[in-house]
């Protein structure tokens, strides 16, 4: 028996287009000492990236496949990474050979290095409620004369997608300089493209340029909404304020919710006029009724999927307001100056209100990797026994 380890260094979250490094320890647990101790073989072993996709049949009308079949696949002495899988194969990379004909001694391990670029064509991680996208490690092992064994490390991929145009030209430095850096090392830092689209990232989403909002209905002026900026990272806050001094009608009610919403492309709906799907990520509620001004704060989760958008599915982000406001005005309680004792102020037992909502879409974007591996599903590692 061979145990195969996989562990990825840096974590199961990687960018697009960044390298990804897997080591990959090969080890025969049988002791030195041991009666049956013996020498194990094995005849080659390969790494490679794929994407799976796998789309609902009740939301999503895929092209038909042909009937063409490929003869080798049926054979479970050739390496398909996908086998096994569900949905199709839509992504995959050359596969890599770590070695052939490994001979370890009982008690020996040993551990090859594998390095593969994320490709930059592909879609991002998504699990929606009619598209998936998965990405796996696959490591393929086989003994002479016997089937292939596969290792499979899920992983998760983000993608930089809608970022508008850089503000500066190319020989500008994108972060700030620090003194303390030497030369050389600034150079090899921005060369690195990781960084630079972090940096990038950085730039796009920290600025701020305040966005203000007139909220009405049909009878007049609600209040006055003010929000700092509509593009943010993962695992940032989203805060708003309301000014309700300046409305016309009461506001009895707010509340404030973070969607997102997946949509299958025209040419790929199993319905016509097919309703999107929104899922909630997020609400903040609060009775506002003779209340000057409130804000808000949503945390937009690191383990959902930034704004893409592929050849069938594209997925959006939007603030989702709904108001509840009076339909007569309303006094405010008052309070005499000179009133020495406590006074209880009841609320109507009956009011006639109106609610409305309003669709605010805004932009989510990608966050450093390595921030959003600690609340990944994954882990990064995986073995099996051969």
């Amino acid at each position: 028996m061979i145990e195969v380890v996989a562990s990825m260094a840096r974590g199961p979250v990687f960018l697009a287009g960044e390298l990804m490094e897997c080591l990959i320890t090969f080890t025969n647990p049988m002791s030195h000492l041991s009666t049956s101790a013996s020498s194990e073989m094995l005849a080659w072993a390969s790494a490679q990236i794929h994407c799976q996709f796998h789309a609902s049949e009740s939301r999503v009308a895929l092209p038909a496949q042909g009937n063409k079949q490929d003869v080798q696949a049926e054979s479970d002495t050739v390496l398909i990474p996908s086998r096994g899988e569900r949905g199709q194969c839509v992504l995959d990379t050359p596969p890599k050979i770590l070695f052939c004909d490994l001979r370890l001694d009982p008690g020996e391990s040993k551990t090859y290095s594998y390095s593969e670029l994320v490709p930059v064509d592909g879609p991002p991680s998504f699990r929606g409620q009619a598209v998936k996208y998965v990405y796996k490690l696959t490591i393929g092992c086989q003994r002479v004369n016997s089937p292939i064994k596969l290792l499979r490390v899920p992983f998760r991929v983000l993608v930089l997608q809608g970022m508008p145009e850089p503000p500066f030209t190319k020989d500008e430095e994108v972060s700030p300089s620090n003194p303390f850096l030497e030369e050389e090392e600034a150079s090899r830092r921005d060369a690195r493209p990781l960084e630079r689209a972090l940096d990038m990232l950085m730039v796009t989403t920290s600025r701020r340029c305040p966005h203000m909002f007139n909220i009405t209905n049909m009878r007049g002026k609600v209040a006055k909404f003010c929000i700092f900026k509509t593009v943010y990272r993962l695992g940032e806050d989203i805060v708003g304020t309301f000014n309700f001094s300046e409305g016309d009608i009461p506001c009895l009610q707010y509340s404030v919710s973070l969607q997102s919403e997946e949509e299958i492309q025209q040419l790929y709906q199993r319905r016509p006029g097919q309703a999107v799907s929104v899922t909630g990520h997020g609400r903040h509620m609060e009775s506002c009724l003779h209340t000057a001004s409130s804000h808000f704060s949503l945390p937009i989760p690191l383990n959902v999927t930034p704004g893409f958008s592929t050849d069938i599915v594209a997925l959006r982000w939007r603030l989702h307001f709904e108001f509840v406001t009076a339909r007569e005005p309303m006094e405010p309680p008052t309070v005499l100056q000179n009133q020495s004792e406590v006074t209880v102020w009841s609320g109507a037992e009956h009011v006639d209100v109106d609610t409305f909502s309003w669709d605010l879409p805004i932009k989510v974007l990608p966050t450093n990797p390595a921030l959003a591996s600690y609340v990944s599903q994954f882990t990064g590692t995986n073995s099996i026994n051969i």
